[in-house]
């Protein structure tokens, strides 16, 4: 189970995990295998409610398919568990993401003495500007 928030929790089922062993590219490190973990989780056979199945439809996100599979891979630890929780860690925080409502900023007036602040900052400029290269006497 991996639970989301306090009222949805996704079932073992609905996430399938396939490992796989990375080589190392190139370089110094050619010996190394690391074990990647891939991830794939369907969106609209899945039971999340259907509030989140069309906030996670209409996020822009690489890893989402058009068809609703959510592909994630994780291969940046060494042992298969790290990498099993890493790539659930980032469902989590992916599913998280398009749920979360924006909070509704209340357009401000500036006040009074912050303008008056504004117009002397500017005034103080237009004097210095014109008294640039005069001579004082």
């Amino acid at each position: 189970m991996l639970k989301i928030s306090n009222t949805v929790e996704l079932a073992d089922w609905e996430i399938q995990i396939t490992q796989t062993r990375a080589q190392g590219a190139g370089g110094q490190n050619v010996n190394k295998v690391a074990s990647a973990v891939h991830l794939r989780f369907d969106i609209l056979h899945s039971t999340l409610p259907p509030f989140y199945k069309e906030r996670l439809m209409a996020l822009s996100d690489q890893r989402i398919s058009k068809d609703g599979i959510v592909v994630i891979k994780a291969q940046s630890f060494r042992t298969l568990e790290l990498n099993r929780d890493d790539a659930l860690q980032r469902l989590k925080e992916l599913i998280q993401s398009a749920v979360k409502q924006q909070k509704a900023r209340r357009a401000t007036r500036p006040t009074r003495a912050s303008q008056r602040r504004r117009v002397d900052r500017k005034t103080q400029k237009g004097k210095t500007k014109a008294l640039r290269g005069k001579v004082q006497l």
